[in-house]
Parts: structure tokens; C-alpha cells; sequence
């Protein structure tokens, strides 16, 4: 079993179904693998710690987010395959629960600071019972 923590604005989406996947970095803890049951929260090591809902890893993937820079395309690659351009991107933003793209991006400009690119994994869970 693999906790994740999110933040309080994700915990509707996440309820509704509308949001099933995360992106993490690589770190020292393993991440969830396909099967497995997935405990997600809001709160994780403070007193308002919640359990948000428990679902099972439906499949895990690298990722990377290239970011715009000088001349460079935003994009996202998941497992290699790109994808692009404004429509694809938003609905990229909109399965992880923003509204677009460009909220996506300030999300992770405001969280991560000001990075051309990320690499981490995508976790994915089944609807919700």
C-alpha cells in the first residue's frame, strides 16, 4: 500500500472521478506499481490529515514536461509519446484537475519554481467504487 498527499483543491476532483492521476518526482520512497491499493489524502504528516479515498493502481509511466523556454514547444512525454499543442494539452491538464493548461503551469511554477523541464512518473487508479 502507497500514500499520496494532495492538496485540499484536488479532494472533490479526485471524489468526482474527474481526477485519477498524479505526477511525481523520483525519490527515495518507491512509488505505487499496478495492483497495488493506493491511499490518497489530504493533510499527510500534519493534524488535518484526511483520507481522501482508496483506490487501486491502474498503471504507472515516466513523464516529462518540457516547459516553454526560448524557442522551445511545451509538451508532455509519456512513456516517449509526445503530446502538444494547446487541445491535447488542456485535456492533459484537465485528467490531472485544472481547468487548462496554462493553470497546470502556473500550479507548477508557484510550487516548483521557475523550471524548463520535470521528470517523474505518472500514477494512475481506477475509477473509485
Amino acid at each position: 500500500m502507497v500514500a499520496y498527499s494532495f492538496k485540499e483543491m484536488f479532494a472533490p476532483k479526485i471524489l468526482a472521478g474527474t481526477k485519477r492521476q498524479t505526477i511525481r518526482a523520483i525519490g527515495k520512497r518507491r512509488h505505487a506499481r499496478p495492483g497495488e491499493e493506493l491511499q490518497l489524502y489530504t493533510g499527510m504528516r500534519t493534524r488535518q490529515c484526511k483520507l481522501i479515498a482508496r483506490a487501486t493502481c491502474e498503471d504507472i509511466q515516466p513523464i516529462k514536461i518540457v516547459f516553454s523556454s526560448f524557442g522551445v514547444s511545451e509538451k508532455i512525454l509519456i512513456n516517449g509519446k509526445e503530446i502538444y499543442g494547446e487541445p491535447a494539452l488542456d485535456e492533459f491538464a484537465k485528467k490531472d484537475g485544472f481547468p487548462r493548461w496554462l493553470h497546470m503551469r502556473a500550479f507548477w511554477k508557484e510550487q516548483h519554481g521557475d523550471i524548463n523541464e520535470f521528470e517523474g512518473v505518472l500514477i494512475t487508479w481506477n475509477p473509485l467504487a
